[in-house]
């Protein structure tokens, strides 16, 4: 997945209405599947990946992932069947139930030809979280649904440009062989959490980014660092709300939900960029349990650095780069902005 630039950013927010009701609708419909949730008692109904679909589909100004919308219902409900397939009857241990999963989504997108690298996501975490319920795969096909019928009806609104699904050329022995690597790379990383107890070092949604950042054509590959701090302030900010506001104070998930989403939102408009994984990981609190939530940012935090570090090392060759490119990445947009501003306002 592509970061995008924000369109008419030196607008502001209040300025630019298309933009802001794209957050609307996507802080709506996160809200909406978590009170569905919470009044019918189905937690399998919370799908953390909704928010990185409305992230990545509505509010991203730009195509994010090379999918059509069909493709992209029919992919999502099928990893979700599968996945709660495999724990309803593998006979294997987690971690081979996990490789898997992992294998049959990305059997998925390349025999689809897209890039909707979250289908990974989708298949693996119902292995990870043991979930057996089949409201899994019906809240993953029904919020799809959503999110495509959305899509469309922003683009006839003119709230965001229309997007075109391009067929591209795929070498079969080339991308075989790559997601064989992608496979044992994650299997390596897994070993230690997975022993250790520390499963949430390996959360789907770390996963997704460690495939974006292996992909030598994602941008974001240039700004790690900046990629870190998103997901770890993502999953800080989803922990924090949901223990202080359901555990301690006793607000509606739904509430926790928008606060989680507003959040998220201004801290994409204070970088100005977007990253689809960070919304995912910022709802996987509220489908942990309560005893887990405070050792869950800084798993996040350890297994992000990790899948972060290996995707550069392997796949991207960052021991090669120069020194300015290494600076540049490993520097975070809106510090690099702070620094070079006085030398603007000089030249201006």
């Amino acid at each position: 997945m592509e970061k995008q630039e924000h369109t008419g950013s030196r607008r502001g927010l209040f300025a630019d209405r298309p933009r802001r009701w794209r957050y609307l609708s996507a802080m709506a419909v996160v809200v909406l599947m978590v009170g569905v949730a919470e009044r019918t008692g189905e937690r399998e109904v919370i799908f953390p990946e909704m928010a990185a679909l409305a992230i990545g589909m509505w509010i991203a100004p730009k195509r994010v992932w090379n999918v059509t919308r069909l493709q992209l219902v029919l992919l999502m409900g099928a990893v979700a069947v599968a996945g709660v397939c495999i724990v309803r009857w593998s006979p294997w241990p987690l971690a081979a139930n996990l490789a898997l999963a992992f294998a049959f989504a990305a059997g998925c997108l390349s025999l689809s030809r897209t890039t909707l690298v979250p289908l990974v996501s989708a298949c693996m975490l119902p292995v990870l979280l043991h979930t057996e319920s089949w409201v899994y795969p019906a809240a993953v096909t029904a919020m799809s649904l959503i999110v495509v019928a959305g899509q469309r009806a922003m683009e006839r609104g003119g709230l965001r440009s229309e997007t075109h699904y391009d067929r591209p050329e795929w070498n079969w022995r080339h991308d075989g062989v790559r997601w064989m690597w992608l496979l044992l790379a994650v299997l390596a990383v897994a070993v230690l959490p997975l022993s250790t107890g520390y499963r949430y070092c390996i959360l789907p949604p770390l996963i997704v980014t460690f495939v974006e950042f292996a992909n030598s054509k994602s941008g974001f590959r240039n700004r790690p660092v900046q990629v870190w701090l998103m997901l770890v302030a993502g999953a800080t900010a989803g922990t924090l709300m949901e223990w202080m506001g359901h555990v301690w104070l006793g607000w509606s998930e739904s509430v926790v939900a928008l606060v989680v989403c507003a959040c998220l939102f201004v801290m994409f408009e204070r970088v100005g960029r977007y990253f689809a994984p960070v919304g995912a990981v910022a709802l996987i609190p509220m489908i942990v349990p309560p005893q887990d939530l405070f050792r869950l940012p800084v798993q996040i935090a350890c297994g992000a650095a990790v899948f972060i570090a290996v995707a550069l090392l392997l796949f991207q060759r960052c021991y090669s780069w120069n020194r300015g490119q290494f600076v540049y990445c490993v520097v975070p947009t809106p510090l690099r902005r702070y620094i070079s501003r006085p030398n603007r306002g000089v030249q201006e």
